[in-house]
């Protein structure tokens, strides 16, 4: 199972209905395990909010907002409820750093955050 696949499994059962059937590949599937399946989880979210998103479809823009943050939260609790803070810091700056750049109209800054931010937890991922 993709860790894509896992995320739609994992979210809120209200949002079963909107799941799609194949998402197909995640675009962290190179980092096995809970960060993986986290950074998967908040892309998700990220891209309820500002993009087109992989695993779910059919929601209002409101409804998407929610489930974006739904998301997030998600991800956010799996890595602190296995105490693994130094990442979690890492993804609250990616949310707040990326909801800056889009509101000023910036997303190639919000990609390079996507970048280096994915890149240190896979970097200390490797490291431990």
């Amino acid at each position: 199972m993709s860790s894509l696949a896992e995320v739609i499994a994992a979210a809120d059962p209200a949002l079963a209905q909107h799941a799609v059937s194949d998402p197909g590949p995640g675009r962290f599937e190179d980092l096995a395990g809970m960060r993986g399946f986290v950074l998967e989880a908040v892309y998700e979210g990220y891209l309820m909010h500002y993009g087109k998103p992989r695993a779910f479809s059919g929601m209002d823009a409101d409804l998407r907002l929610l489930a974006g943050d739904a998301l997030y939260a998600l991800g956010l609790s799996r890595l602190a409820d296995a105490g693994d803070l130094e990442a979690v810091a890492v993804l609250s700056d990616l949310i707040s750093g990326t909801a800056q750049a889009h509101a000023e109209d910036r997303p190639e800054e919000a990609e390079a955050l996507w970048k280096s931010s994915s890149d240190r937890l896979r970097a200390r991922s490797c490291a431990t």
